[in-house]
Parts: C-alpha cells; sequence; structure tokens
C-alpha cells in the first residue's frame, strides 16, 4: 500500500502538491472547472493542518515561446481563489531565486501557485525527461511531496516521479480514491464483469483490450474500434473510420478467434452516405452497409443487445462512446447506453476523458459515482497494474529524506 496522506506528519509542513490542473483555457476563462473542484479536498485538508502549500501542475502541450501565451496557469489561480476564498500567489518562474524565497517564507495556511510545469520544457525538456537537477532545485521549496493527479501518473516526468525522490511523498485524496476504485475493478470484479470500449483508433487501445480480455466475461465495441473488428471480420463498414494497418487488422482476427465467446458486435448502424451528399441518418443492418456510407451510431438492435448484456452484469468498465454523440442525429445510442448504466444495479467505472465529456455534454454529470479523470493514466494502469507516478511514491512507512 502506498503512503497516503493522513499517515503522514504534515502540520505546519511547507507542502509541494502536484495536481492536475489541465483544463480548457479560453480567453482567460477556464472553462470547465471539474479537474479544480475534485483537488480541494486534499488541499483543504492541508490548509487544515496550517501547511504552507505549493501547488504544481501542467497544463497542455508547450512546445514553443508562442505556446507560453496560452497555457499559463493564472487563471487557474482565479478560480482556486474563488473556492478556497483567499488569496493566492502566483509564481510565474519556477526555478528563480525569488520563488524559492517565497516559497520557503510561506506562512501557515498560504497558497504559492507555480506557473506551468510544462514552460520548463522550453528548450530543454527539464520537465518531460526528468531532469534530475531541476526535480532537486524543485523539492528543495517543499518539506513533503504529495502527488494528487492520478491523470499525469502515467508519465514520467520531473514534477511527478523526479521530486519524489528528494522528499518524503505520499497520494493525495482524489489520487487514493482513484486507485482504490480501480484495484477494487480490476483486481477481483464481481462476475459478469463486462467492459464496453468505444474511441476512434483501435490502434490506440489494443493493448488494453488485451489486458482485458482474460478478465471480463463480455467485451462490447463500439465507434471507430467496432469498425476495425467488422473490417477484420470481413464485412464492409463503407467510408467509416477504421484501423489500415494490416499488422493490426491480423491481431484482431487472432483476438476474435481466440475470444469469440466474449465479444459484442454492433447488429445495426445508424449511417451518414456520402453518395449524393445526402446527410440524413439512416439505419442499416450491419451486413447492409454500402460503400458510401459512414458508420456514426449504434443502431435500436445494437442498443437492446448491449442494454440486455448490462442488465446481466456485475461489474462494468466503459471507455469510450457509442459514436459521434456531439452531432444530434448521433447521440442517441450513448445516450441509451448511459441509461441503461445508470439504471443497472451493477458497480459501474467510467474512465476516460471523452466519455466523462460525452456524460457532461449527455446531462449525466451526476448519474456515475465511480468516475477515473485518469484518460491515458487509467487505460495504462489498467494494461501494466501500475504507472510510473505509483511506482515513486514510498511504501508506508518507508519514510527518507534525501541530502539536496
Amino acid at each position: 500500500m502506498k503512503q497516503t496522506l493522513k499517515k503522514m506528519p504534515i502540520n505546519n509542513k511547507r507542502i509541494l502538491l502536484r495536481c492536475d490542473f489541465n483544463v480548457p483555457i479560453s480567453n482567460g476563462n477556464v472553462l470547465d472547472e471539474t479537474k479544480i473542484v475534485k483537488s480541494l479536498e486534499t488541499i483543504n485538508y492541508l490548509l487544515e493542518h496550517n501547511c504552507k502549500i505549493i501547488i504544481m501542475s501542467h497544463l497542455g502541450r508547450v512546445k514553443t515561446e508562442e505556446d507560453k501565451a496560452k497555457y499559463s496557469l493564472e487563471p487557474v489561480k482565479a478560480v482556486l481563489e474563488k473556492y478556497l476564498n483567499r488569496p493566492i500567489i502566483f509564481a510565474k518562474d519556477i526555478l528563480s531565486e525569488e520563488t524559492k524565497n517565497i516559497a520557503l517564507n510561506l506562512k501557515p495556511q498560504e497558497i504559492l501557485l507555480l506557473e506551468n510545469t510544462r514552460f520548463l520544457d522550453i528548450p530543454n525538456k527539464l520537465e518531460s525527461n526528468i531532469n534530475d537537477d531541476t526535480a532537486k532545485a524543485i523539492a528543495s521549496l517543499g518539506e513533503i511531496f504529495v502527488l494528487d493527479a492520478f491523470a499525469s501518473a502515467h508519465r514520467a516526468h520531473t514534477s511527478v516521479v523526479g521530486i519524489a525522490k528528494y522528499l518524503p511523498n505520499c497520494i493525495g485524496f482524489l489520487f487514493e480514491k482513484e486507485l482504490t476504485m480501480l484495484e477494487k475493478c480490476f483486481s477481483n470484479p464481481q462476475k459478469p464483469f463486462t467492459v464496453i470500449m468505444g474511441g476512434a483508433k483501435v490502434d490506440d487501445k489494443l493493448n488494453i483490450i488485451k489486458s482485458l480480455l482474460p478478465k471480463c466475461d463480455n467485451l462490447l465495441v463500439s465507434g471507430g474500434i467496432a469498425n476495425s473488428f467488422l473490417s477484420a471480420l470481413g464485412l464492409n463498414v463503407g467510408s467509416s473510420l477504421k484501423t489500415e494497418d494490416h499488422n493490426i487488422i491480423e491481431q484482431l482476427k487472432t483476438l476474435m478467434l481466440q475470444n469469440k465467446e466474449k465479444f459484442a458486435f454492433p447488429l445495426d448502424a445508424v449511417v451518414e452516405t456520402t453518395f449524393d451528399n445526402v446527410k440524413d441518418p439512416t439505419i442499416k443492418n450491419i451486413n447492409r452497409i454500402s460503400s458510401n456510407d459512414i458508420i456514426k451510431d449504434i443502431g435500436p438492435k445494437t442498443i437492446s443487445k448491449y442494454h440486455e448484456i448490462i442488465n446481466n452484469s456485475k461489474t462494468i468498465f466503459i471507455n469510450g462512446t457509442m459514436g459521434i454523440y456531439e452531432e444530434k442525429p448521433y447521440k442517441n445510442g450513448t445516450t441509451e447506453i448511459f441509461n441503461a448504466l445508470k439504471n443497472s444495479p451493477a458497480t459501474t467505472i467510467i474512465g476516460g476523458g471523452d466519455t466523462i465529456s460525452a456524460l457532461n455534454n449527455l446531462g449525466f454529470a451526476n448519474a456515475f459515482e465511480n468516475i477515473s479523470s485518469g484518460g491515458g493514466a487509467t487505460l495504462e494502469y489498467i494494461a501494466n497494474g501500475t504507472l510510473p507516478g505509483i511506482e515513486a511514491i514510498n511504501e508506508e512507512e518507508n519514510i527518507e529524506i534525501l541530502d539536496l
């Protein structure tokens, strides 16, 4: 068991807190505050223990100097101030002497928010390549390192993995909840265990599918993933998104042959045809798709079939959507599957950023208890059983302070 926040001696300590504030921002405004809100439990606990808090996070992909203008964490500062009802100090240069002086002179319950850690990647990738000197410099700002960014734990970065080598460390409450939830689901799930896998590219999720097939009883597929499997079976999926990689196709054939009793494929689909610019959605049986059709959602027969499997399941994991739910004519499949999951007595875990966005957009934001914000981290954990960020954290009672 990893060291947890409640078992750490944190009173009056300077805490380096790695959060996940990788939020959408437009015109200086945070568009979705969910990740910030989820971090508040840990932050408030630290405040209750009179800690001096130094918060870090990445935001977006910073590859050029120009990107810095788009991906400053300063808008997050305003959101934190609103929820915490206190001023937040903001440091634009993580490695400056001025920032170090501010951090070392924080008073109890004061908070310092550091600028986007990915700014350190310009020009020498000091964040994403785990630069040891940078890790030591950031670690010197605090006395204890708390990792609460589960969604970043699959990245072996300086602010996730590197700092942990030089400070007593633990996981925060959000991280602990995500880890406990996933361990419960995937270490010993109640049977029947059903996995629903959607998304665009089967290439990106093939290793996840391979790792889940021995554990699950049913694998329901949709979206571009289903198209690739159907194409590997020799069915025409028209102009729909599918893999063109011959090696991937051969692997899909092998998986289906070895696990044919577990797979559930679409029986019908809602399609849009490219012929003569006809855009009206049409429902077609899956063996009637023409070369001009584009599959954009699952049809009513598939919904009924998947609904029945869901009703007979005791544990369900879903990653991805049934179709192009962002377009109104093609949201029904995703909506109906969410309704089936909502009404199911099974333990249901929602995983992945796209799936969570669909929940929010289709009115299911508060319908499910077990939602993993991890995205890529969740899928990598399922495939490998661990993450670089998890491995970096000490086991319980194994606390050691190294010279900086």
